[in-house]
């Protein structure tokens, strides 16, 4: 009996020894969980975080000034698009639209704070690009060669016609989503650099070209771009600019993304 007793009270002494380890390693792991997430000051301290907001902000810049001077033609935005995530990729992902950032952030492949980072500033990097050539013309029309060549002007998108805005809708929503599958294919880890900005370079010629197409029907303008829309005059405090210039992309944007997740699977993406 003494014998019986013992062995009951050992085996409840190391049923509990390993109720108390199970309980101590769930709780380390728990406190190594919540110190790998940084906090939202931990976040904006962070060198890597501030680069990569001035890298969307140089980008947005450079492509804005790359489809103004070449009047929005898809050929040019495409090698604009291609040297700046060349140039740029590897520090922020070189997403230079705001709608690309948002279906990133929907399809959890970067954090709300980045996400909101990266828009405020591609919009800041589009303004500025407006700014400096709206200077740049400025000047340039004081100079001689105006009275050969005629004033330069700036190029900004068409009115959208009346009963006519939902072609320019669905043309933005189609051509950002095209856009947005193939930035996801560009942003898939390992990605070779040149073949993540050809990827990304010939996702915008195709989304722009078949943007053209439709609007050209309808004598409007494809963007896809929320933050270019700006610069281009595209926005106003109307609800159908808003509708198709701001809704309409970031809609396509996730759609392209989810798309992409669909057919490749998220871990592949």
């Amino acid at each position: 009996m003494a014998t019986k007793k013992a062995s009951t009270t050992k085996k409840a002494t190391t049923t509990r020894k390993k109720t108390v380890s199970t309980t101590k390693t769930k709780t380390s792991a728990a406190a190594v969980t919540a110190t790998s997430v940084p906090s939202f000051s931990a976040s904006i301290r962070q060198a890597s975080f501030w680069r990569s907001l001035s890298a969307e902000l140089l980008g947005t810049f450079l492509l804005t000034a790359v489809v103004i001077v070449g009047q929005g033609q898809p050929l040019y935005t495409m090698f604009g698009l291609v040297g700046i995530i060349l140039l740029l990729g590897t520090v922020s992902g070189a997403h230079v639209n705001p709608a690309i950032t948002i279906g990133a952030w929907v399809t959890r492949r970067i954090s709300w704070l980045r996400a909101i980072g990266y828009i405020i500033f591609q919009i800041l990097g589009a303004l500025l690009a407006l700014v400096v050539l709206t200077t740049f013309i400025g000047g340039a029309g004081a100079a001689d060669a105006t009275s050969l060549y005629g004033q330069p002007t700036l190029f900004v998108a068409a009115e959208l016609l009346k009963d006519k805005e939902l072609y320019v809708f669905f043309a933005e929503v189609l051509g950002t989503a095209i856009l947005a599958l193939a930035v996801a294919n560009a942003l898939r880890p390992g990605q070779e650099r040149l073949t993540a900005a050809f990827t990304g370079g010939l996702g915008i010629f195709v989304a722009l070209m078949i943007g053209f197409i439709v609007t050209s029907y309808v004598s409007g303008t494809s963007i896809i771009n929320p933050a270019i829309a700006f610069s281009l005059e595209a926005i106003s405090w109307n609800v159908w600019p808003i509708a198709v210039y701001i809704v309409a992309p970031i809609v396509g944007g996730v759609i392209g993304f989810l798309v992409n997740d669909l057919l490749k699977g998220r871990s592949a993406a």
